[in-house]
């Protein structure tokens, strides 16, 4: 019988055993592949955050922070301003709406109530309210109701009670194909709107405001009595992000009758080296009285949060690897003492102690190819929820912090109760759309270290079987 043959046989002599062995073994692999899988999603994430907006800075009109801000709109000649800076490599003007179904607001007009006025955002003034015949995709809920109750007129009928009322939609004028955290936008459907520096009546709907309003590309919708076309559809990645509308920077400006002034400005510097003194000298350009330029603090807690994420569930991976390694170990030891006599008969009939001690690595092998093939299939349907009970653990201060849809948020866009609070408001919601997958070349590296593990632990068991002593075995010592 040959090595191998004989150590997976001896693997299965007492299957009570191996089952409970492998048991353990598939609850610590398992564990081990769930932490790499969550380890690789994390890493995954911040460099596509980093990549995509790291070197983003935010310029707002200056004074606009909180519920009363301040500050004048920003202007064209201050765009072209930055454009001049060193190392800025491109400037997108934004301008914002705030979309309202014209129904709703007729029948609260009919009732006595205002239209909603809107706070301040960071733009120092409220973004434009206009009218559309969309119905938004996000109900407002408990909070989202509470705070346009708070923020709007409630009319001379006094006690009478406040109808439930939809979110506001988000309706920003872009001046590029890009979100208002400096993304590209993910179109899913159709196209584009080609030249966004002119006014169009092309639109691009969010994925469910778009189902909410049975609308596909073509379809076509109002604002303010002027009829658009859905060119294309996008995905955000959150219901609020797709509760959203983007038009051409003109035809936003014209919409809010504000041409040439800007909500905000999306720089993006030429590399992540130059981004800090970049800041500096865009601050500089545009006045400390006139702009506020942020470098997307809520963004980079959110990569620290990431960080912290993924340092833990290495941390986690290693630690469950050892476990199995140490598994083995024990169990092999175990192994080699309780065949004390079958090891000194192969001895003595003139087995070498590296054919011995190959048979216990391979039965090792064995174990650990069972556990890992259960671990897997745990870590397949498992590390989703652990990449999320990590997240989710690492980030409460800053969802408590960051995540709120305060009303009169950045650049009049997050000033929507629930809203994203701005192009980086919605750090929470970066955090929460890791999506953690064990892919096979994951599930496949995280068991070749396993493997690796498992010779390791085996190698020790195989060594003590080189120390036994043929004739005092027979002999019964």
């Amino acid at each position: 019988m040959s090595v191998l043959a004989r150590s997976v046989g001896n693997a299965f002599r007492n299957k009570v055993r191996t089952a409970a062995v492998v048991a353990v073994l598939a609850a610590a692999i398992g564990l081990a592949l769930a932490m790499l899988v969550a380890n690789q999603a994390v890493g995954a994430k911040v460099q596509e955050l980093n990549a995509s907006v790291g070197t983003v800075l935010t310029v707002n009109p200056a004074g606009g922070q909180g519920f009363e801000g301040g500050g004048e709109p920003l202007t064209a000649g201050q765009a072209t301003t930055a454009a001049g800076v060193a190392n800025v490599s491109a400037v997108v003007g934004t301008s914002s709406l705030r979309l309202r179904n014209a129904t709703e607001a007729a029948a609260q007009s009919a009732n006595g109530q205002s239209g909603p006025g809107g706070p301040a955002g960071q733009g120092g003034k409220a973004a434009a309210t206009l009218t559309t015949s969309l119905t938004a995709a996000v109900d407002a809920g408990t909070l989202g109701n509470r705070n346009q109750q708070a923020n709007e007129t409630t009319g001379s009928t006094g006690t009478t009670q406040q109808p439930v009322r939809s979110l506001p939609i988000t309706a920003t004028g872009i001046g590029a194909e890009v979100d208002t955290t400096g993304k590209a936008l993910n179109i899913t459907q159709g196209s584009g709107l080609g030249d966004y520096s002119a006014a169009s009546t092309s639109a691009l709907l969010g994925t469910a405001l778009a189902e909410k309003n049975n609308l596909t590309v073509g379809s076509s919708f109002t604002i303010n009595d002027q009829t658009y076309t859905v060119a294309g559809l996008f995905d955000a990645g959150t219901a609020f992000g797709n509760n959203a509308v983007y038009v051409t920077l003109p035809t936003a400006q014209s919409l809010a009758g504000t041409p040439g002034e800007l909500s905000s400005m999306i720089v993006t510097v030429d590399s992540m080296d130059n981004v800090a003194a970049t800041k500096t000298a865009l601050q500089t350009a545009l006045g400390t009285d006139k702009a506020d330029v942020t470098q997307g603090q809520n963004l980079q807690t959110a990569v620290s949060s990431l960080d912290s994420v993924k340092n833990i569930s290495f941390i986690a991976f290693i630690a469950a690897l050892g476990t199995a390694g140490l598994i083995i170990l024990l169990i092999m030891v175990m192994l080699v003492r309780e065949r004390r006599r079958e090891i000194g008969v192969l001895k003595a009939i003139g087995a070498p102690n590296r054919t011995i001690g190959l048979q216990f690595v391979l039965e090792a092998l064995v174990l650990a190819a069972l556990g890992s093939a259960v671990g897997a299939a745990i870590a397949s349907f498992a590390s989703g929820g652990i990449a999320s009970a990590l997240i989710s653990s690492n980030t409460t201060t800053t969802t408590a912090t960051t995540g709120r849809g305060f009303p009169g948020g950045a650049g009049g866009a997050g000033g929507f109760p629930g809203g994203q609070g701005g192009p980086f408001g919605g750090a929470s919601q970066l955090l929460s759309s890791v999506t953690a997958s064990a892919s096979p070349g994951v599930i496949a590296g995280g068991i070749a270290a396993v493997f690796g593990v498992a010779i390791v632990g085996a190698l020790v068991p195989a060594l003590l079987t080189a120390r036994i002593r043929p004739i005092e075995v027979l002999r019964g010592e």
